[in-house]
C-alpha cells in the first residue's frame, strides 16, 4: 500500500523532519515541513509570529497552511508539534492521508530541543514542566488521528523511517 500523503505528527523534538526527508527518499514523494513552509510565506521566523500575534495568530496561519498543504499529492508532511490543536487541521489530517505519530518521552524531548532553534513554547517557564502539559493535551489528539504510532526514544532515523516504510 502506498498513501497518497503521509503526514508526521508528534511532539517537539520527536523526529519529524528528520524522519521525514528520510522517509521521503524510501518512497519518492516529496518532503514539505510545515514551520519551514509557514515562515517561507511570512518571511519570518516562528518565533517572530509568536511574539507578535500570540500563539493564537501563528495556529490560525499554521492552520492554514496545513489545509493547503494536505490538499497536495504525493508528500510527506512533517507538522508542527502543535498543529493537531485545531479540529479542522486533524480531520484533514486525517481524512486525507496517512498518518504516522512519531512518539516519544518528555526525557527525549528535553535532550532534542536543549541545543535547537529556539522554541517558543519553551522560553517562558521550567522545559520539564510545559514539556509534560503540552504531552498530557496533546497526546491523546496525536492517538485519535493516528494510523500507526512508532516510538522514537533512543533510535537512528533511519530505523524510524524504515519502520515506516516497512509499515505501509
Amino acid at each position: 500500500m502506498k498513501p497518497k500523503n503521509l503526514f508526521l505528527v508528534g511532539p517537539m523534538g520527536a523526529g519529524k523532519s528528520a524522519v521525514g526527508r528520510q522517509l521521503a527518499k524510501l518512497i519518492h514523494f516529496e518532503f514539505v515541513d510545515s514551520d519551514d513552509e509557514l515562515e517561507a510565506r511570512t518571511g519570518v521566523d516562528i518565533p517572530f509570529i509568536f511574539e507578535k500575534e500570540g500563539e493564537a495568530g501563528f495556529r490560525a496561519r499554521e492552520a492554514a497552511v496545513i489545509d493547503e498543504l494536505t490538499g497536495r499529492d504525493g508528500i510527506v508532511l512533517a507538522t508542527g508539534g502543535g498543529a493537531i490543536l485545531d479540529g479542522d487541521s486533524r480531520s484533514r489530517l486525517g481524512a486525507r492521508g496517512f498518518v504516522v505519530y512519531l512518539q516519544t518521552s518528555v526525557d527525549q524531548q528535553l535532550q532534542r530541543t536543549e541545543k535547537g532553534r529556539e522554541r517558543p513554547l519553551l522560553v517562558s517557564g521550567d522545559p520539564r514542566a510545559i514539556l509534560d502539559k503540552l504531552m498530557e493535551v496533546r497526546d491523546p489528539l496525536y492517538r485519535e488521528i493516528a494510523d500507526l504510532v512508532v516510538a522514537t526514544d533512543g533510535r537512528r532515523v533511519q530505523a524510524v523511517a524504515r519502520e515506516i516504510f516497512d509499515a505501509l
